[in-house]
């Protein structure tokens, strides 16, 4: 039985909701963010030395960083699902979507969010994250034009890696989503999606998920 260390509004939501639509069973352990610094508690602390999560334990395996964790379950006990092969006509736009997550679109947000905590709304490093920010979301809005899903026709593990940082993480740093159409629309096909409301009640049952 696989455990998920999973730390409230964090991006370790992902971990459950793949085991969720791949109805891989596992045990949840919850933890809550430090009331005064929001960062991981003690007892995660002591299980990674970052306090890392998302975290599981798969018997003697203890392994971090969602992207990595996604993959070692899709290939260790997904079967191969929701990751199209090399052979499959959006197997290029499945890699590039699933490392865009947090190559692009989770970094920047971060960095925005820390700059816009550090920096005077005037400043120029300020308003050059703030315009990186919104080229990413332009990116995001167009592609979500073309296909209905990342990747292209098929829901996949890109958009399990992408949901966080257009809902949860906009409690950190809150984005009107009304110029983006696109997004709005997709977030609300997300929504409809059994898998995602099972992860969001099981993990952040004190969340309503940011799906507008």
């Amino acid at each position: 039985m696989i455990t998920i260390h999973h730390l409230g509004h964090s991006q370790s939501e992902r971990i459950l909701w793949l085991c969720e639509e791949l109805g891989i069973p596992y045990e949840l352990e919850r933890h809550t963010r430090d009331a005064v610094t929001r960062l991981s508690p003690p007892e995660l602390k002591a299980r990674h030395p970052l306090g890392a999560a998302p975290l599981i334990e798969d018997g003697d395996l203890l392994l971090a960083e969602s992207a990595a964790i996604v993959e070692y379950l899709i290939a260790k006990h997904g079967g191969g699902r929701l990751k199209p092969g090399p052979d499959h006509p959006d197997f290029a736009p499945f890699l590039y979507w699933f490392h865009f997550a947090n190559g692009n679109l989770q970094p920047v947000m971060l960095r925005r969010m820390t700059l816009g905590r550090a920096l005077p709304t005037d400043h120029p490093v300020l308003a050059a994250t703030q315009e990186r920010l919104d080229k990413v979301l332009v990116l995001v809005e167009e592609r979500l034009g073309q296909a209905p899903y990342f990747a292209g026709d098929e829901f996949t593990a890109a958009d399990i890696m992408s949901v966080f940082s257009l809902t949860t993480m906009r409690l950190f740093l809150p984005i009107d989503l009304a110029p983006y159409p696109n997004i709005r629309r997709y977030l609300q096909r997300i929504g409809e999606r059994s898998a995602y409301r099972n992860a969001m009640v099981k993990g952040d049952p004190d969340l309503t998920p940011l799906l507008a």
